[in-house]
């Protein structure tokens, strides 16, 4: 398999990868599908609750990424653009670790209001952002003619690869955190969410910061 192939899979692992850590994280909404489950004593309260979270996780993912689509035709900006990302994931990291407090606007969110709450709690916590270098590098320009047919061509390719970034995210997200939800449910019991070893609160932003450097690294 040529090179480009392997860095392109490599990338696409990630992008499922980083949906997993997400739907683990307690953080990302499973323990309100536990919640929904146990107050109507229904695995499928459960399941329907998991609908909205993924929904409200998938607009926050292109919510962040379709601005970049449109930006990254410009080919030759693309390097700069690869850069700033890098250093915007970095820089939100090292806020998040040093600021651990929730943005005031979350407490106005009700957690009954899931698709809401999910996309307004990913775009806080910089969910979307850690997508960013993995998306910018999935589009990356070869060589491309010259004039605007095929800038509109890029941009066009950029647009769908964003949607399907989000799709495959979102998806791998739910994934995992229903299957968190539904392992509480059935066999942990409530009392697992308040484990202190499973808080990610400190393990979150050093996570952006480690995304950012890399890509950095590879730009």
């Amino acid at each position: 398999m040529p090179e480009a192939d392997w860095i392109t899979a490599a990338l696409w692992l990630t992008v499922v990868g980083s949906g997993v850590y997400h739907g683990l994280n307690p953080g990302m909404g499973w323990p309100l599908a536990v919640s929904a489950g146990l107050m109507d004593n229904s695995r499928r309260a459960l399941l329907v609750a998991l609908v909205p979270l993924a929904i409200g996780h998938f607009l926050a993912m292109t919510g962040i990424l379709l601005p970049f689509a449109a930006v990254s035709a410009l080919v030759t900006w693309q390097r700069e653009i690869r850069i700033a990302a890098g250093v915007l994931v970095i820089a939100v990291g090292l806020y998040l670790l040093v600021n651990r407090r929730h943005p005031r606007f979350l407490d106005r969110i009700s957690p009954t209001h899931l698709t809401l709450w999910s996309f307004a709690i990913a775009l806080a916590h910089g969910a979307g952002l850690m997508l960013l270098p993995i998306y910018l590098n999935l589009c990356r320009a070869e060589e491309l003619d010259a004039g605007h047919v095929a800038a509109r061509s890029l941009m066009a390719g950029n647009l769908m690869t964003a949607l399907e970034v989000s799709v495959v995210h979102a998806f791998a997200m739910i994934a995992a955190g229903g299957l968190m939800a539904a392992a509480v449910y059935e066999w942990f019991g409530p009392r697992f969410i308040s484990k202190s070893w499973f808080n990610l609160d400190s393990v979150w932003p050093l996570s952006l910061i480690l995304v950012g450097a890399i890509a950095l690294a590879t730009t």
